[in-house]
């Protein structure tokens, strides 16, 4: 049995959260907690440590699993799609700006 949480749309660049993503993966979940916690100067982390706690309120709640065995057993930071703006540059030109999303998928599994 498995519980997954995602999150979806996040503006922050995919390779500053697969940095942090990196960290937790295959972890026990108080593990990753204590991880995403200390690596709290990064803003990929506070994301990441909301997509976690929900995939536990998740094994929890919906099924009934003990949080004390579980462990981070796949999670991946996709890229979502980019946000294009122009912006005006010199000789009359426009120079393109691209805001990069993220989609994070945190799933928990119980050791056996």
């Amino acid at each position: 049995m498995e519980a997954r949480a995602t999150a979806k749309y996040l503006r922050i660049s995919p390779l500053k959260v697969k940095r942090v993503v990196d960290l937790i993966r295959g972890k026990n979940l108080q593990d990753a907690k204590n991880i995403l916690e200390f690596t709290s100067n990064n803003k990929a982390s506070h994301f990441v440590s909301k997509v976690v706690n929900s995939a536990a309120a998740n094994a929890e709640n919906n099924h009934k699993l003990n949080l004390d065995k579980l462990y981070v057993y796949r999670v991946s930071a996709d890229q979502g799609k980019m946000m294009r703006r122009f912006k005006a540059g010199s000789m009359g030109r426009a120079n393109p700006i691209i805001h990069r999303t993220t989609h994070i998928t945190v799933v928990l599994k119980e050791r056996e």
